[in-house]
């Protein structure tokens, strides 16, 4: 059955202030407006749960199906076209790129290394973010990527339009997750609308637009029974951000030895090309969770709670680890042993877990978790990818006693209280079914 006229038209509206909030986005960017762009992306997202709500149950037309479609490409091709503005991560794809195609292993030598003199331009190489002392930090899968960007040319356009090309593919195989899972196919709109996605991967270009791609061929493996491809796929995702390794409790079934083996040989072929660097092959994570706080624990948001309201200083980093560790320990054995057509849900749980465990401090790592709301209906979730733009309002990160605390309160205290009240709903809903089972 098609949506009500009201709610069709209803749905034109939005998309078409979606559009309008879109151009309005790019102009403060252009103006270096960065509060500016947050508040208008921040009413964006208050615009798209509006579309959510209108389309969540489906009963869309093909026609109007095909203009949700239109909308999420247009928004995109504005991104596209203007220069990156939020982070400046892509010179670093685009120079390892150029870097791969001299026949350099990018985790040799950092940018300002006289090796790599020769490679320098006016236009990538000033922008590389830490080029006098950090190598690349990306995965080998990544770094494949960034090879192929540069491959028609080395620009900022060339590498975000490869993006996009991995992004689009990720959206056909959500939607083929969602028939397979006899879910609306309207959900797409979840994603294709979602401000997060169309700002960090259309606008910034970063690589998390891949994740997507290979954590949805690996959800859509899991579904078919498709072992050895969920396994390949799963570990491609971790293969260019690190963090999808935690999704494989949720989608291991329980005595199938074809899928850890066909993500064990997936890392061991993808680093061969670079095992030349010895070590220096995992590059600048080390550096960098120094550099973000993570080493010494000033980074966790949870544990600068747990510090303020109790002595535990003298303890160190240490104990948060471990509680952390053991939270999602305790979730992975409870994905094991979930019944099978609960992947989807297990999933979600643990990716959204270590997001707020390790609290980034950068909005686009919680855009992986934008496609898993697709298939799980928590507000919690759409809030948490909603409001972490708000870290936009800290420059530079941040120091974590003062600005940024605040802006993550504002992410996290409205986040834990959705999840509070989700959890209630679930546990009435059970007292409910068991209250009228005893009563017949």
């Amino acid at each position: 059955m098609n949506a009500d006229p009201w709610r069709a038209r209803a749905l034109i509206a939005i998309g078409a202030m979606l559009l309008l909030l879109t151009a309005a986005g790019l102009w403060r960017q252009h103006l270096y407006d960065t509060d500016g762009f947050t508040i208008l992306a921040l009413v964006q997202g208050a615009f798209y749960l509006g579309a959510v709500l209108l389309t969540w149950r489906g009963g869309l037309s093909r026609r109007a199906l095909i203009a949700v479609l239109a909308v999420a490409a247009l928004m995109r091709l504005g991104v596209l076209l203007a220069p990156p503005y939020l982070s400046d991560d892509i010179n670093r794809y685009v120079w390892d790129g150029r870097v791969e195609a001299a026949g350099i292993n990018p985790y040799r030598y950092i940018p300002e290394d006289p090796h790599l003199a020769s490679l320098r331009d006016e236009t990538v190489f000033p922008r590389i973010n830490r080029s006098d002392y950090a190598p690349t930090i990306y995965p080998p899968l990544a770094e494949y990527i960034f090879f192929l960007g540069t491959r028609l040319s080395a620009s900022l356009t060339a590498m975000k339009a490869t993006l996009l090309v991995f992004e689009l593919a990720g959206v056909l195989l959500l939607f083929r997750l969602l028939a397979g899972s006899r879910l609306p196919r309207e959900r797409i709109l979840i994603y294709a609308w979602h401000p997060l996605p169309l700002w960090e991967f259309a606008g910034s270009g970063h690589v998390d637009a891949a994740v997507v791609t290979f954590v949805a061929l690996a959800l859509w493996a899991r579904g078919r029974h498709r072992a050895w491809l969920t396994g390949s796929a799963l570990a491609a995702a971790a293969l260019v951000k690190f963090f999808p390794a935690v999704l494989f409790p949720a989608l291991y079934r329980r005595w199938d030895w074809k899928m850890p083996l066909a993500a064990a040989a997936t890392v061991v072929l993808a680093y061969l090309p670079f095992i030349g660097a010895g070590d220096a092959v995992i590059g600048f994570l080390p550096g960098y969770l120094q550099e973000e706080g993570l080493q010494s624990g000033a980074g966790f948001f949870l544990w600068n709670i747990l510090r303020n309201v109790a002595p535990l200083e003298h303890l160190g980093p240490g104990l948060y680890l471990g509680l952390a560790a053991a939270v999602l320990l305790s979730l992975a054995v409870h994905s094991l042993f979930s019944a099978e057509d609960r992947y989807l849900a297990s999933a979600m749980t643990l990716a959204v877990a270590t997001m707020v465990l390790m609290s980034p401090h950068y909005p686009w790592y919680f855009a992986w978790l934008v496609p898993l709301i697709c298939f799980t209906p928590r507000p919690s979730v759409l809030y948490l990818t909603l409001a972490c733009p708000l870290l936009y309002f800290v420059p530079g990160g941040g120091a974590l006693e003062g600005e940024r605390m605040s802006f993550e309160w504002a992410i996290y205290a409205p986040f834990a209280a959705l999840v509070a009240f989700e959890l209630w709903r679930q546990r009435a809903a059970r007292s409910g079914i068991g209250w009228i089972k005893g009563a017949t």
